[in-house]
């Protein structure tokens, strides 16, 4: 009986733990899903009933009662795109149905994560006392509303057909690999696959076994490990630490924000495939990018395309002149920045991203006259990614600092206080940090060939030698493990 009540406690939610990939919970949940979804293999409704379900029950693990956020939006916005589909030959009307979804969608992410932020703002501006409001954030808002608003607006536009059934649309948006971290997938992505008959080929197998080892070893070995041991102590206590291990810091912090949202990515993309479906990548060796620009054509690319194809190119993309090109790319930047947080310095993080976006350009299209597409070479490359990583690496101090004035204080210690002569000791004391940002920083900067000889060989190994390999990921991360499971950074988002 005891057992038994143990197994309730778990099968609730616990809003100080909510359910993620790398937590053994989720681990033995899914060997009984992949049981019963195997049984179903061949019973196509019943299938997507089963995944649907599970689907919502992951949800509730992870944001409560909530779950319900989820099916306002699905039902909201599956019969407004059947509408707006009938009525195509009604301009007026179907931008009052496009419309309708636009302020569905929107208005439940703006109540759920901006009311504080805006009410704040104008509280301060006309003096008056504010105390947030207790406004629960669910996980996840952000992800599954702008995948389901690309569905309508896609719809809008004539590029896609409405689905045929209230469950395949269900199945599309609460797809748990993606529902709480994205990637935000398309559906003239994935719509074409739902219906399709469930076939997992061995090459299917392998890479996803290799995306979910992989993404587990990032997030739960490296991230973990280099934020509990490095980066939270020099963000949370900066004067505690001189300005040359603020930068080391800043430097664990891309890393670790990489392999945190990068690897839930990889394990979100390995877990599809082991069900059958195909997601597009959602990162491309970001480190890499020889520009500001360069680098959100390889960083979270899911957002990153949905804000350049809804917004950017709504706003008039660089239809209207130079001028207005640059304005609407700051603009669609500064929105990023905004998507990821209802706070001051996430505004101003993409504002300085959005600058840094239009700088390069003006530099490398208007005074240069390079073709858009191009990217220096041999040494000129080099210093490229150079510089171009240490942009970056300051522009963390915006995103991971709410506090403006803190982000102000970090940067004055790099630059005042930098203390170069204390730095063989960090690196001694923090060794076992600095060799898995070593790690990190080497395997990032393979060629992508490896890759795919890895996963050559895996499939060639077969299931015997997947899950060897799965197995060893697991230990190496029950061997780092120092504490609870760390959520994943962008959870918040």
């Amino acid at each position: 009986m005891e057992i038994i009540n143990h197994l309730l406690e778990l099968m609730k939610y616990n809003p100080e733990e909510p359910m993620i990939f790398s937590s053994g919970f989720f681990l033995v949940l899914f060997l009984f899903f992949a049981f019963g979804y195997m049984l179903l293999r061949k019973k196509l409704t019943a299938r997507l009933l089963f995944v649907t379900l599970f689907s919502y029950y992951f949800y509730y693990k992870s944001s409560g009662t909530y779950f319900f956020l989820l099916g306002i939006v699905t039902v909201s916005d599956y019969y407004l795109a059947r509408a707006i589909a009938q009525h195509r030959d009604r301009p007026l009307l179907s931008k009052l149905l496009i419309t309708c979804s636009l302020l569905t969608d929107l208005g439940l992410l703006a109540y759920f994560k901006y009311t504080n932020f805006f009410a704040g703002m104008i509280a301060q501006a006309i003096h008056a006392n504010f105390q947030p409001w207790d406004i629960f954030l669910p996980v996840g808002i952000s992800f599954f509303t702008f995948q389901s608003l690309s569905y309508t607006i896609d719809i809008y536009r004539g590029k896609l057909q409405p689905l045929p059934s209230l469950l395949d649309y269900a199945f599309y948006v609460s797809f748990f690999p993606q529902l709480v971290a994205g990637p935000i997938v398309r559906a003239c992505d994935f719509v074409p696959q739902i219906r399709q008959p469930l076939h997992i080929s061995s090459d299917m197998f392998a890479r996803g076994v290799y995306f979910v080892t992989v993404g587990l070893f990032k997030k739960a070995v490296i991230s973990d490990y280099i934020s509990l041991n490095f980066v939270d102590r020099v963000f949370e206590n900066p004067s505690l630490f001189s300005g040359g291990e603020i930068l080391l810091g800043l430097y664990g912090y891309g890393v670790q924000i990489y392999c945190d949202f990068s690897g839930y990515s990889d394990m979100a993309i390995g877990i599809a495939l082991l069900l059958g479906f195909k997601f597009p990548m959602n990162f491309d060796a970001p480190f890499k990018a020889d520009s500001m620009t360069d680098f959100w054509r390889r960083w979270h690319i899911s957002l990153s395309s949905w804000i350049r194809d809804y917004v950017y190119i709504s706003l008039g993309g660089n239809r209207h002149g130079k001028l207005r090109m640059y304005l609407n790319q700051l603009l669609a930047m500064t929105l990023c920045g905004l998507w990821h947080g209802a706070n001051i310095n996430y505004v101003v993080w993409g504002a300085t991203h959005g600058l840094l976006v239009c700088i390069h350009k003006f530099y490398s299209q208007g005074i240069l006259r390079h073709d858009r597409h191009y990217h220096p070479h041999s040494w000129r490359r080099v210093v490229a990614v150079f510089l171009t990583f240490q942009l970056l690496s300051l522009t963390w101090l915006l995103f991971r600092n709410q506090d403006l004035n803190v982000a102000w204080f970090m940067l004055n210690q790099m630059v005042c206080k930098f203390n170069p002569e204390v730095l063989p000791q960090v690196f001694v004391a923090y060794r076992y940090v600095f060799l898995m940002i070593g790690f990190a920083f080497v395997t990032h900067f393979l060629p992508d060939s490896w890759q795919e000889q890895m996963i050559s060989v895996m499939r060639r190994g077969g299931v015997l030698l997947c899950s060897f390999l799965l197995l060893v990921v697991i230990y190496m991360v029950i061997q780092v493990k120092t504490s609870d499971v760390q959520p994943f950074i962008y959870f918040q988002f």
